[in-house]
């Protein structure tokens, strides 16, 4: 679902005026928009110490989502480099998010990548529309997010959990 030419060009003149800060504010609001529309519900965590920025929640599955946004490709570039990585430079785990989000403003895409699949990563090459680029099967890759079967989370499974990770017996 797509926006209309005229408002991508509008947005795009904005965000061009805007530092990555505010800019990584705008991808949020819109990652939480697009979300919404697809049936998730979206949470914004107070604060920002946590590494992942929204949880969105199909049913009774949560995910932790981390967003990234990337405003142009270097001119000396033919792909966006998407930096996989937090203020700190360390890389994202399993423990930390579930999902990390890019979009690619002047694109207006979304790529949607497993935890597992940016792990030990700093950074992603994403050459939109390239037929040879591995990534693209992750493009509008809402689906990710969606549980295959329903999943029953009981407030005694969380309990047992949090109990054998204290205890060291849980990853």
């Amino acid at each position: 679902m797509p926006i209309s030419e005229e408002l991508l060009k509008h947005e795009l003149q904005h965000a061009a005026k805007l530092d990555g800060k505010h800019r990584g504010e705008l991808a949020e609001l819109a990652f939480m928009r697009r979300a919404a529309a697809l049936g998730f519900a979206v949470a914004k965590p107070w604060g920002d110490c946590d590494r992942y920025d929204v949880i969105v929640r199909l049913g009774k599955v949560f995910w932790r989502v981390q967003i990234k946004s990337v405003w142009a490709k270097r001119p000396t570039r033919t792909h966006y480099r998407i930096k996989t990585t937090g203020s700190r430079n360390t890389s994202y785990s399993a423990e930390e998010i579930d999902f990390l989000v890019t979009y690619i403003f002047s694109e207006d895409a979304w790529y949607v990548f497993p935890v597992a699949l940016v792990e030990n990563r700093k950074v992603f090459c994403i050459s939109p529309g390239s037929t040879r680029s591995r990534l693209n099967q992750y493009r509008e890759a809402w689906n990710l997010m969606r549980p295959t079967e329903p999943e029953i989370i009981t407030v005694q499974a969380i309990a047992d959990n949090a109990i054998a990770r204290a205890a060291g017996l849980a990853p």
